[in-house]
């Protein structure tokens, strides 16, 4: 067979922060508000019947400015963070919101203290026990709302859709500390609301004046974003189980329910509960699509998947198993008909997890990402160039037909095989003449293609090149 070398589409590459590509990638603006493709269930659609994968990073800071220092001296620079998005060719993330203005000192450096605008108003009379005035609970503060909204137009222009976390639990949970600010402690709020610690993930404990604050705030998010349609909603970052099971069944009902009044509906998701979660927790909810905790969770098309690292992947395992291992989880979970999500440390200085370049005001924060997370990020741009090649409703997970196990096929018409490891390799095909291509996932480039009459059968492939190889197979006269 005839060998060839040409460039797929970008090699993708980490730029240094607010650096432009050399050749950006066009970025595909949403259409209509996401909704689960009837055709195939594993895949939201914009209402034209395309299959949508989605892929991306996302930070903590990309809402909320955060930092160490008191108050934050780094403004996380948008404009940098959406330019970096696009040249990677990332289509999703998620918005990181906070509960607590202080978190004390956290093993997630970027994650300690939070700028405002919070979400209400600290107006006093007196002060909480971070030192600011306190809350009142019935006064927004508009410029969280504005900004939550101006993000997520800003992504949408650049083809991004955005997950809007509503809560983040897993700060209730495990930050609390005596100079937090929590907003619902009676002692840091002028209303008498008093739910503090994981109460107010907690519908057994959380008194019947908290749950109204968090109704006024929902709908207020709902307000804020409903007409707007790269949308989706996240209930809650790893808010724990059980306590928080009835509490995130009440948030996706009344997300739900209040957004049926409005022009516009949008996806509700639910994330890993941490700790005490169960995946069979979020595939039973009422959840329009789901992050479990599954290294490589299986996808019946029941629930929309997007598998993110922060709940299936952690940092630890991340760096303990290297960048060969990142690269196969993306292409893994592709083939396995997932979407997927990175939780990047970006530019967060974490000891032995994350070592950005440059230095800035405040030494937890520096300007460049570290290379040592670009073949996950690189993947996962790639994999969303697969998604776009082929016709993605048609094709569904077929382990069976592949000795690798990850093979995802339209059988007879597409296939996209994933080799995790280096040699020969079978797949069951179905007789036709196919296009095939090599493609290098260590390089991002083909490696070979050509055209190969077969029978019905079993067929061994045996790439040109050593390491993992993904192998593309389309008919003669198909897509």
């Amino acid at each position: 067979m005839r060998s060839m070398m040409l460039i797929l589409c970008l090699t993708f590459s980490a730029l240094s922060y607010g650096q432009e590509a050399g050749s950006p990638v066009q970025p595909q603006a949403a259409t209509g508000p996401l909704r689960k493709n009837p055709a195939n269930g594993r895949y939201f659609t914009d209402g034209s019947g395309k299959a949508i994968y989605l892929a991306g990073s996302h930070t903590w800071s990309n809402l909320l400015d955060r930092g160490t220092l008191h108050p934050p001296q780094v403004h996380f620079d948008y404009s940098a963070y959406m330019k970096w998005m696009v040249a990677h060719n990332f289509n999703f993330m998620r918005l990181w919101t906070a509960e607590l203005p202080d978190s004390d000192d956290t093993d997630d450096p970027d994650e300690n203290v939070v700028a405002p605008p919070y979400r209400w108003q600290r107006t006093g009379p007196g002060n909480a026990n971070d030192g600011g005035l306190k809350f009142d609970l019935t006064q927004f503060d508009q410029r969280y709302f504005d900004r939550v909204r101006a993000r997520t137009i800003t992504a949408g222009e650049n083809g991004i859709y955005v997950a809007v976390q509503i809560f983040n639990g897993y700060e209730l949970q495990f930050e609390t500390n005596p100079t937090d600010g929590d907003p619902f402690r009676d002692s840091n709020n002028i209303n008498g609301v008093n739910c503090p610690g994981r109460c107010p993930t907690d519908a057994s404990e959380m008194p019947e004046n908290a749950w109204d604050v968090e109704k006024a705030y929902m709908r207020k998010v709902v307000d804020t974003v409903n007409d707007l349609d790269n949308v989706l909603y996240e209930v809650s970052n790893e808010s724990g189980s059980p306590f928080s099971d009835t509490w995130q069944a009440n948030v996706i009902r009344f997300v739900k329910d209040y957004e049926a009044t409005k022009p516009k509906q949008h996806p509700v998701g639910m994330t890993f509960q941490y700790k005490g979660g169960s995946d069979l927790t979020l595939y039973r909810s009422d959840a329009d699509w789901i992050s479990p905790g599954s290294h490589v969770p299986p996808s019946d098309g029941a629930k929309v998947i997007i598998n993110d690292t922060d709940h299936s992947y952690g940092p630890g395992d991340l760096k303990r198993d290297g960048p060969a291992a990142h690269r196969a989880w993306v292409w893994e979970n592709f083939t396995s008909g997932n979407n997927v999500a990175f939780m990047d440390p970006y530019l967060v200085v974490w000891p032995k997890r994350n070592a950005p370049e440059g230095t800035t005001a405040d030494p937890k924060i520096g300007l460049r990402v570290d290379d040592y997370y670009a073949p996950m990020r690189d993947a996962m741009g790639m994999t969303h160039t697969y998604a776009n090649r082929v016709n993605l409703v048609a094709m569904t997970p077929q382990p069976s037909l592949s000795s690798t196990h990850f093979c995802l096929a339209n059988p007879g018409q597409e296939y996209v095989v994933y080799q995790p490891y280096s040699g020969p390799f079978s797949v069951n095909l179905s007789a036709a003449t196919y296009h095939y291509e090599w493609l290098d996932p260590s390089t991002n480039k083909v490696n070979g293609s050509g055209n190969i009459a077969v029978t019905d059968g079993q067929h061994t492939f045996t790439p040109a090149f050593s390491g993992d190889a993904v192998l593309y197979l389309r008919a003669e006269g198909g897509r």
